[in-house]
């Protein structure tokens, strides 16, 4: 009895352990069909899902098929009366202990293997459905005269059906090895046949199946040279096209002959020994052929007249990397830069100042937090993003961000299950300022600011339900009538010093039944989601709020930028996010890494904003813009390059996932920029692809590099792109653009040689973009000429006596830190104008960036002052143009909390700064004292300069106190916050948002 149970043990366990795997594989696709379904992309997952389970069952089958029939058959042609020998004595012995088990060996192993084999055909399911919906690229190839779509589309399942088969045939020999040997089919040790005729035609046969199969590896491998890297270019060089196609050819044809007479050698025994000698043959043939043959066309012939002998194939490299990149139409303008700017350019070219960004959206997201956090339990992106904004008929570029739900910032205190996922539920508001206007005291001018939302913006819905920071999920909704249980705002006017809200969008998936509760608590390993009486029949769960994880998720096939940015589109906040397709087939384009393309000093320094993963590509395309809605998590794909192959193969595939470009709204088009890792990635190609003559290109004289960005300290952080209003030469108007500078590679002279900018602006019409949109334009400047580039400037700031006398006066020891800004780059009246805004800081948790002055420069010229118009005047005298960037009023720091602390800093900053003004007059006419042997003047001076200096002390002291002041006002409503949150710190479900603030 006690054996009977003991025995229905292990069986009971394994079947409860089998369902309980089951019911999680199942709760897990369940909520992946209701996902889809919440956002309308059911097709998506659908079609996935099914082409990764035929692949699976496919290479499973084949996979196990082929090593259980390889099994069976050398069983079952074992010899039924092995010769006696010592060899088969110790075999006895092995085979009588696996006899017991040899049926379950015969089963499990080709279930195993398949299993692997089903899960690595599954991955392939891309690969699967682009070859079965290819489409041609209407262009060939230089080489073989093939359309390009046979090396994006064909090429890579062909190598994957060769590659799986070669795998499956492998393993398949060498279970027949081990069964022949074991049963006594194969033989190593004694005399007479080595292989019994059965054992001699099933490995022979699996033999020459192999060869057949790296004949043709070996034959799609002379395509698969298209693709392939070497350190002068990607493709086929002149020792691949006049050796290695020869090579990879001959080796094809002697794997297909020795295959041939591996299977006659199977029916044939005396030619048994010739076709392992052609195998011998084969090999000697790889080593001789496949490898001394080219080394020695390389060595002999090649490197003596590389530059004659490469040209063609440098040239082919030239015009596919060009083609593939997007880089064919790019216009390209010499510019002999001027170092000083003539009066007439200065007014033809006065629309370029006001265009100017003065604001660091990688400096400030402190300011906005400490001016627009509002509580803490809101945050703002560490970097905030660039937009425009069309205000009273006018666009302006502006610094955006979204005020997003923080749960980190929340109390501990407070934080329990409800408060986590029924109370904060969303963020509140998108803030916008001016990126070229300040206050007086140096703070940004927002044009929507505060809580409610308030400004220049349409009218629309501020709720942030879906963001980069959003909690992993919410829990919302409830029936009609019911109290409203999430927090919507603070409002102090309200008796429980906030506002609540109750979710009325149509995202996330309901939750009101029992069931689907459960499969919830499963997915996420909560069991409050069934437990809590919080989650009613009209429950919606909000997760995936990611704006690039939901469009990566909706559309698996497309590479996304690692920039998100909002904006408030027709009433709603709308995530941005620029999609990519992308290859790594496309013949003779030269390969990158995107993570290395697309890496600098924001990506290093920042959460907000990523590099790309280390996927390899020769092909991208911006052929899709998405968005995602804020409130309810809507995702909607438009095409924006419709001629673009890979993408017309994806819509083949999901011919309802993405929208024409007909579908985009006057507004969105509006909003809508170029790509900025597009642009990481075309400059990188730029460095050196800006050569268009093969000679010039092989001698590598005249590449480039983009230069390390020069406010940051140490490292090797490259210079970010930039985006601006300018005006690039040639052109009639202003336009929103993505610059970069470039200087000579190698980075040991930092001068200036080239400059790109392309076209950000899409324009406002419904459904077209802009003609010039995405317009390339590059600068080239002679290379007799000597521009600083953005480095050699920074260096020449620093270095400036009066610029750093100033600057040092700004930085205290550790009271106040001076932040340099983002240096600007900008084509100016004939030469080049750089600009860089410089901010103060003081210390302490509060403290946070102000803009205190700005630097320009101009050739040999150098400005710093409060404003960039003082900055100009310095650089051009009267001709300078206006940059429109004099503080409002004293007081009006475009913002509605502003008052008398905005007014006393703005004061005690004029004093300080003409107390520093006569210092720096003063420590001058001593040096001309000096000089003059005058001492009696120089003593003057000395007095002069101890009173200014006196006097800045004493303006300084003031203007910390009055910042404090400031600083304390605005962080009032967080310290209040902090001691008393508003929602409930109760454990029970049932807990309500509380009076607090």
């Amino acid at each position: 009895m006690n054996k009977r149970r003991r025995g229905a043990l292990a069986p009971t366990l394994i079947t409860l352990g089998v369902l309980i795997v089951l019911g999680l594989i199942a709760s897990q696709m369940w909520t992946e069909v209701l996902w889809y379904q919440s956002v309308g992309f059911t097709e998506v997952y659908r079609t996935e899902l099914l082409t990764k389970i035929i692949l699976f069952v496919l290479g499973a089958l084949v996979m196990g098929a082929a090593v259980a029939a390889s099994l069976m058959i050398g069983y079952r042609s074992r010899p039924i009366y092995a010769p006696v020998s010592t060899e088969q004595v110790g075999l006895d012995r092995y085979r009588e202990s696996i006899e017991p088990l040899r049926r379950l060996v015969s089963l499990a192993v080709p279930i195993v293997l398949g299993l692997f084999a089903g899960s690595a055909a599954s991955q392939q399911w891309q690969t699967a459905q682009l070859w079965l919906n290819r489409v041609p690229f209407d262009r060939d190839d230089p080489q073989f005269g093939l359309d390009i779509g046979f090396f994006v589309f064909t090429l890579p399942w062909l190598q994957f059906l060769v590659s799986f088969l070669t795998a499956a045939v492998f393993l398949s020999a060498i279970a027949a090895l081990v069964t022949h040997y074991l049963y006594g089919g194969l033989r190593v040790q004694g005399s007479g046949q080595r292989l019994t005729q059965s054992a001699r035609v099933h490995l022979f046969v699996l033999a020459a199946s192999f060869l057949l199969l790296r004949g043709l590896d070996y034959w799609l491998g002379r395509y698969a040279l298209s693709t392939k890297d070497s350190r002068l270019i990607t493709g086929l060089t002149y020792t691949d096209a006049n050796a290695g196609l020869t090579s990879r050819g001959i080796l094809a044809g002697i794997a297909v002959i020795i295959a041939l007479l591996f299977i006659a050698a199977a029916f044939v025994e005396r030619i048994r020994l010739i076709p392992l000698y052609g195998t011998a043959l084969l090999v000697v043939s790889a080593i001789v052929i496949g490898g001394i043959y080219p080394a020695a066309v390389q060595r002999f012939q090649v490197q003596p007249s590389a530059r004659e002998l490469e040209r063609d194939y440098i040239q082919k490299n030239i015009e596919a990397t060009r083609s593939a990149y997007g880089l064919e139409n790019i216009e390209v303008q010499n510019y002999n830069a001027q170092s000083e700017a003539d009066e007439a350019d200065l007014r033809a070219q006065s629309e370029t100042i006001p265009g100017i960004r003065l604001l660091d959206p990688a400096l400030i997201s402190p300011t906005f937090a400490q001016l627009q956090q509002i509580r803490q339990y809101y945050s703002f992106a560490d970097t905030l993003d660039v937009d425009k904004y069309e205000i009273d008929g006018e666009m302006r570029d502006a610094v955006v961000s979204v005020r997003e739900l923080n749960l980190e910032g929340a109390p501990q205190a407070q934080r329990n299950w409800v408060n986590d996922h029924i109370v904060y539920t969303h963020g509140y508001g998108m803030v916008a300022a001016y990126g070229n206007e300040r206050t007086s005291d140096g703070r940004p001018v927002f044009l929507q600011s505060g809580i409610p939302s308030t400004g220049e913006l349409q009218e629309y819905e501020p709720r942030i339900y879906f963001g980069e920071n959003s909690p992993d999920y919410s829990i919302v909704g409830a029936p009609e009538g019911s109290e409203p249980q999430e927090l919507d705002f603070p409002d102090d006017d309200s008796p429980n010093g906030q506002v609540n809200y109750t979710y009325t969008g149509d995202g996330g998936v309901g939750v009101g039944s029992t069931l689907r509760q459960l499969l919830y608590s499963i997915k996420f390993q909560d069991q409050n989601i069934l437990l809590s009486n919080q989650v009613n029949e009209d429950s919606k769960i909000l997760y995936e709020r990611s704006p690039r994880d939901r469009v990566q998720k909706v559309a698996p096939f497309l590479t996304l930028d690692g920039d998100p940015y909002p904006t408030v589109v027709d009433g709603r906040v709308k995530w941005i996010v620029d999609a990519y397709t992308t290859t790594s087939q496309y013949p003779y384009s030269r390969t990158q890494v995107l993570e290395d393309a697309t890496s600098d000093s924001i990506t290093d320094t920042t959460t907000a904003v990523a590099a790309l993963d280390s996927t390899r590509v020769n092909y991208i395309r911006n052929s899709v813009k998405a968005t995602v809605d804020a409130y309810d998590g809507s995702v909607d794909l438009y095409a924006w390059d419709e001629q673009d192959p890979i993408l017309k193969a994806w819509t083949k595939i999901f011919p309802n996932a993405v929208q024409p470009m007909s579908e985009i709204s006057a507004d969105l088009m509006s909003h809508i920029r170029y790509p900025e890792d597009l642009f990481k990635v075309q400059r990188q190609l730029l460095q050196q692809y800006h050569v268009t003559d093969a000679d010039a290109f092989f001698s590598q004289q005249d590449f480039w590099t983009v230069p390390d960005d020069p406010t940051r300290n140490g490292g090797n952080s490259l210079q970010p792109p930039y985006y601006l209003t300018m005006q690039m030469p040639g052109t009639d108007e202003t336009s929103f653009s993505l610059t970069s500078a470039f200087i000579p590679a190698g980075r040991t002279r930092g001068i200036l040689t080239g400059f790109l900018a392309v076209d950000a602006d899409a324009g406002n019409q419904k459904g077209q973009r802009r003609e010039d949109y995405g317009q390339l334009r590059l600068l080239q400047l002679p290379r007799d000429t000597t521009i600083s580039g953005p480095g050699q400037v920074q260096n020449a700031f620093t270095s400036d006596p009066d610029v750093s006398y100033l600057l040092n006066q700004l930085q205290r020891g550790n009271e106040t830190q001076v932040l340099r800004g983002n240096l600007l780059t900008l084509p100016l009246a004939g030469g080049l104008l750089y600009v860089q805004p410089v901010y103060v800081q003081g210390s302490g948790n509060t403290a946070y960036p102000l803009l205190q002055r700005v630097l320009v420069s101009f050739g040999e010229e150098i400005g710093f002052a409060d404003t960039l118009d003082g900055a100009l005047d310095q650089v051009f005298g009267e001709a300078r143009p206006d940059a429109g960037d004099t503080p409002p009023a004293e007081g009006d720091n475009g913002d509605e909390g502003s008052g008398a602390p905005g007014s006393a800093v703005a004061s005690a900053q004029r004093e300080l700064q003409e107390a520093l003004d006569d210092a720096s007059e003063a420590f001058r006419s001593g040096q001309t004292a000096l000089q003059g042997n005058d001492f009696a003047a120089y003593g003057e001076a000395q007095k002069s300069l101890e009173e200014a200096l006196q006097r800045a002390t004493e303006a300084e002291a003031a203007l910390e106190a009055a910042q404090q002041a400031a600083g304390e006002e605005t962080a009032t409503p967080e310290a209040s916050a902090s001691a008393t949150a508003a929602p409930s710190a109760s454990a029970t479900p049932n807990a309500t948002p509380s009076t607090g603030d």
